[in-house]
């Protein structure tokens, strides 16, 4: 079958009665049966060309390169699956990403929306609670726009500091990133509409990402990457799993039979489906064997595998018409179990902005972390009656980061013609200015503006303040790596205005992990991430109190690139085709574990996050239940001020070794009242106490006694006890000791 029989087959379909038209009902419309049942009779009665058609993805957006622009396409979107008009059943309309719902290709007045903060400020909140609420807020905007399906819930792990997405992920441990991750698609899935947990798996750097082959070995892979995979999961249900463009192992993550077939469809029983990350098909009949259910980003003839190409593989026997049942009957219930099927959304329907972007704000406030605050010189107080604000078009608005998870914000961006000319540019800034939100929140202050472009004209005006705030930025996109050390010659602007004014602070907007040479001649830091279409607001309530910052790092922050397995991600001087090696020899230890395991001192560790007022923990208790660990505790706020405390449980063999010297084992965020005093309870996750076993597949954990820490981050000692467990297995999918 030609390119054009296909078309014409589309158009047909396109002509026959809408989704939704007012005839007899199927029988696969029956709500009384079970999403599973539905599925199955819907199956029974499709053609293999309309089964054929739910497996292929098409490029959603009306660019140019786009040879198959569909008109029922949502405009400038990821991506659209026709459906089939015949049975009633519904097409998808596929949107990016994680931060809100993104335009691509160009941006267009009429198509902006609420920026939700990036994910890895979100995951800096680690509370899962206000997660849920900023994933339905992104998921109603999805909804009203039209989309059923939302590319969102990214999740690979922080391996490499330099990563271009990792504004997009959950920082560098599986339990974290795994519930935070969970608790955002949970929330987006509330509105009728599926979404996926991306990009499936050890897809940890953005160059080269085609091309290279992360060699890791199993247990290695499951305890890290695969495990927060595994728990987002758990918690989120998600209806689609993206896999990614990298190989693993030598098989290309799209058909690699082991990460799809084995691990994720067998081992965890996963009931979704499995798309491609956008054209990362490879073979009609490995990607049909090795576990791909749905094609993905397909834009002209050459791109796509499936389609008559999977019907002549069918035809001939090299691929059992099973495996394209298996695929319908995954894609078809996913949509039938989360509404999205009997609901079916319109476009352009009104939107709460107001109520958005206070969402929006609130997830800010709660992610933005203090690294910094000598003397104290935060909040600022009354008596800084003069502030000089330089840099990082802190005038004006806050940044965003780029690619296809880039959201265009309301009122457009505040900064025009920078960055590359073409995708993933531009760069864009929310145009919400932290110094018009200080001159709203600080009326009696006198605040003067710098741009920070002249060395010399940045630290007059930071001379003749009584507080200079600097603002940098380091902009982050998908397809692109990036230094540690900050562009545009900041650290000389840091250094010049803390020469000028001993009363410096810095307010950091980056996509992970920076370097700070400068950070001991500064009095205050403030990470803020990308902070979403009412960042400036959240950043300026930080800086005078009127927020307590909670925010605590979900990522490590060295003092040298050095610090980490890899100074420089590897792909830069190779071949655009050349497939390459990078062997993950961390194993495991990821992040803070990798700097536990060789000693070496972070600049900032894990878990850190400073407050305005003062936390005491106490009263630690833990002992075994389940065969797992039970760990309570009581944190009291001994200041003046209501503030919000991350207590974080960190557990350890005291003998024998794991892949670090320990785990975090559990968490939970406490809001107290001056004086007040909170109890929680916190139960191990059995998996973070346990090694992968490839012979006897699952997770045993050994017979002995295992130390229990309360802290508040990562090299905090903290309070510790003893716990004495039996030994145990637990299988590979979630479930009980045997």
């Amino acid at each position: 079958m030609k390119i054009t029989r296909i078309l014409i087959t589309a158009a047909m379909l396109a002509a026959c009665p809408p989704v939704g038209a007012a005839t007899a009902p199927l029988a696969w419309q029956n709500k009384a049966l079970s999403a599973d049942a539905r599925a199955d009779l819907l199956v029974s009665v499709m053609t293999i060309d309309e089964k054929l058609v739910l497996v292929t993805s098409y490029y959603g957006t009306q660019v140019d390169r786009n040879r198959y622009r569909h008109p029922d396409a949502r405009r400038q979107s990821a991506g659209f699956v026709p459906g089939v008009p015949r049975l009633h059943f519904t097409p998808q309309w596929q949107t990016d990403a994680g931060s809100g719902v993104a335009t691509q290709g160009i941006a267009v007045p009429d198509l902006q929306r609420t920026a939700l903060p990036a994910g890895i400020l979100t995951a800096a909140t680690w509370n899962p609670d206000l997660a849920v609420k900023g994933g339905a807020m992104i998921g109603a905007e999805a909804r009203a726009s039209g989309f059923n399906t939302m590319l969102a819930g990214g999740v690979n792990l922080l391996r490499e500091p330099g990563n271009g997405r990792n504004f997009e992920y959950g920082g560098e441990d599986p339990l974290l990133a795994g519930t935070m991750v969970g608790a955002i698609v949970r929330g987006i899935q509330s509105n009728h509409i599926i979404t996926t947990v991306k990009h499936f798996a050890l897809n940890d750097q953005e160059r080269r990402r085609t091309t290279v082959n992360i060699l890791v070995d199993e247990p290695s892979a499951r305890m890290s990457d695969l495990l927060a995979f595994q728990i987002a999961i758990e918690q989120g249900n998600p209806g689609a799993i993206m896999c990614s463009y990298n190989l693993v192992n030598g098989e290309w993550a799209c058909q690699n039979p082991w990460l799809l077939n084995k691990v994720l469809k067998g081992d965890w029983g996963y009931k979704g489906f499995v798309m491609s990350d956008w054209g990362a098909m490879h073979d009609t009949v490995k990607d049909a064997l090795g576990g791909l259910d749905q094609e993905a980003g397909v834009q002209e003839p050459k791109d796509y595998v499936y389609r008559d190409k999977l019907k002549a593989a069918i035809a001939d026997g090299r691929v059992p018409i099973a495996v394209l049942d298996d695929k319908v009957r995954r894609i078809a219930r996913v949509l039938i179990a989360s509404g999205a099927a009997d609901n079916p959304p319109t476009a352009d329907n009104p939107i709460d902005f107001a109520a958005h972007a206070a969402i929006s704000q609130a997830d800010a406030e709660e992610g933005i972390v203090l690294l910094k605050n000598e003397g104290p010189i935060l909040p600022l107080a009354g008596s800084a009656r003069r502030i000089a604000i330089i840099g990082g078009h802190a005038d004006v608005g806050v940044l965003t980061g780029g690619g296809s998870a880039q959201v265009y914000p309301r009122g457009g961006s505040a900064v025009q013609g920078e960055g590359p000319k073409h995708w993933p540019g531009p760069i864009v800034y929310a145009p919400s200015s932290p110094l018009k939100a200080l001159q709203t929140e600080r009326p009696g202050a006198k605040i003067d503006w710098a741009d920070g472009s002249n060395l010399s004209a940045a630290a007059a005006t930071a001379r003749n303040a009584d507080v200079a705030i600097v603002f940098v930025t380091q902009w982050t996109a998908e397809s692109l790596d990036f230094p540690l050390t900050l562009p545009d010659d900041q650290d000389a602007l840091i250094d010049a205005v803390a020469r000028a004014n001993p009363n410096t602070i810095v307010v950091l907007q980056t996509g992970g992990p920076v370097l700070m040479p400068w950070i001991d001649r500064v009095k205050g830091a403030v990470e803020a991430w990308y902070p979403g279409s009412n960042g400036g607001k959240a950043i300026a309530r930080i800086l005078t109190g009127k927020v307590n910052p909670s925010g605590h790092l979900p990522a490590t922050f060295g003092r040298a690139a050095t610090d980490w397995p890899r100074a420089e991600i590897d792909g830069l001087q190779r071949g655009k085709d050349e497939i390459f090696d990078v062997r993950f020899t961390e194993g495991a230890a990821v992040g803070y574990k990798w700097f536990d395991k060789n000693g070496t001192r972070p600049l900032f560790p894990f878990g850190h996050g400073l407050s305005y007022t003062s936390f005491a923990p106490s009263g630690l208790k833990a002992g075994a239940k389940g065969r797992t660990i039970q760990a309570s505790f009581s944190v009291r706020n001994t200041g003046r001020v209501a503030g919000k405390q991350v207590a974080q449980i960190y557990v350890s063999p005291v003998k024998g070794g794991w892949e670090a010297p320990k785990r975090l084992g559990g968490f939970a965020k406490l809001a107290l009242a001056p004086g007040q005093s909170k109890s929680a309870t916190v139960t191990v996750d059995p998996r973070l106490l346990g090694m992968w076993d490839s012979r006897n597949p699952g997770w045993t954990v050994a017979a002995g006694q295992y130390r229990v820490t309360l802290a508040t981050s990562a090299t905090d000692p903290g309070s510790s006890v003893v716990v004495t467990l039996p030994a145990s297995h637990w299988p590979a999918g979630r479930g009980v000791a045997k």
